[in-house]
């Protein structure tokens, strides 16, 4: 998935893209289900190789959502053949979420073909429709390295068993390199951050849009854990943990930098650049947020007994996981990583050794205790200090 366009990223085709449609929004529930399908999978098979499907599945499903989102700034959504891309995306997505829980079993193929035609038919629409007056380099660029990739997606599925996990995180390393790299193809050259038709505030509107799917996730799965399993006062109590640690994650991510996206990527010497490395954060973010969503499904379902390892890295790994994105993002807003982020990281680990002696819910509520003084410092910080963008100079 591509565009093209050699238009500033602050030049968007016309005023209605400067906000996302309405379209993106519908777009977002397919990626609800999709997460909730990710967390489920996750904690059913809570083991390292359990972890390890899961990310690359999410790390599949994030890219076509994050081209998605940068190609609707060179599309008319208005127009039938703009939202007939998206509707058609919207659609392979579901079917993608559909199969994720037996991706690597017998619909791996499946999958994988699936997965490899939403890039290329994409990459085929932005070439064929959006860039007839202007060289579609961008998106032969995107192609080639996605037909690259769908040959180790493709593959993996055929040689399936142990060696498919193996293959496919190669293919997703492959992708992410070329992303990151600009997707250099010998003759044709490299993208450029400042090549992308990136409307800022219609972007940094998106990324918090995610933020917002993502945490609706983890309420919708403690909501459905909990109406699945009998009602007593430890679930209930429980419920509340979870419940209040998902507040305050939400209150984190607003608490300035999320409010102040927007502005920082207007103040930035290279914006484009911003708004896709802001991509990254958000990503580490969500990755956070749908672990809070596999601590609710465990720790709901039972929140007293012993603490498996593999139970703590979630329950404790999804708040850290957050902290270092939302830390992340306080540089690319800022300039600089808040201290309250740091802490939290530093508290959490000083946490983990006593997870042995400790039920789940009590973990959970250190985790969120630790959560809940950083909003905390957050709130005093807003009284003493006022604080403007000042994002890092970038090349």
């Amino acid at each position: 998935m591509a565009t093209d366009g050699s238009a500033a990223a602050t030049s968007p085709l016309d005023p209605g893209l400067e906000r996302p449609a309405f379209l993106e929004l519908f777009f977002d529930l397919v990626y609800v289900f999709a997460l909730v399908t990710l967390a489920t999978i996750l904690a059913e098979n809570l083991s390292w190789a359990g972890l390890a499907e899961t990310l690359v599945l999410l790390l599949a499903f994030t890219m076509i959502w994050a081209l998605t989102v940068w190609g609707a700034d060179s599309i008319n959504l208005t127009r039938p053949s703009g939202q007939g891309q998206f509707i058609w995306v919207a659609a392979a997505s579901l079917l993608l979420a559909a199969l994720a829980p037996d991706a690597y079993g017998d619909h791996g193929l499946l999958f994988a073909i699936t997965y490899v035609v939403i890039h290329l038919s994409s990459s085929a629409y932005y070439i064929l429709v959006v860039s007839l007056r202007r060289p579609p380099r961008r998106s032969v660029r995107i192609q080639i390295w996605e037909a690259i990739a769908g040959v180790g997606w493709i593959g993996g599925a055929l040689v399936g068993g142990s060696g498919q996990l193996a293959i496919w995180g190669l293919a997703v390393v492959v992708e992410y390199s070329a992303a990151v790299l600009g997707w250099p193809v010998p003759r044709i050259g490299r993208s450029r951050p400042r090549d992308w038709r990136l409307v800022g505030a219609r972007v940094a509107e998106r990324y918090r849009q995610f933020v917002i799917v993502a945490l609706g996730v983890s309420i919708f799965v403690t909501g459905t854990t909990f109406s699945a399993s009998e009602y007593t006062m430890e679930r209930g109590s429980a419920l509340l943990v979870v419940f209040t640690t998902i507040v305050l994650m939400w209150r984190i991510y607003t608490y300035r930098a999320g409010e102040l996206l927007t502005d920082a990527i207007a103040r930035s010497t290279n914006p484009a650049l911003l708004t896709q490395s802001a991509a990254v954060t958000h990503l580490v973010m969500v990755a956070g947020i749908v672990g809070a969503a596999v601590t609710s499904h465990l720790v709901v379902s039972r929140p007293f007994g012993e603490t498996p390892p593999s139970w703590a890295a979630v329950i404790l790994g999804g708040p850290a996981l957050y902290l270092v994105g939302r830390g992340v993002l306080d540089f690319t807003v800022f300039g600089r990583i808040s201290r309250s982020r740091l802490a939290g990281l530093v508290l959490l680990a000083c946490v983990a050794p006593t997870v042995p002696l400790l039920p789940p819910v009590a973990v959970a509520l250190l985790a969120m205790v630790v959560l809940l003084l950083i909003a905390v410092a957050n709130l005093v910080s807003t009284r003493r200090h006022a604080r403007t963008p000042s994002p890092p100079m970038l090349g």
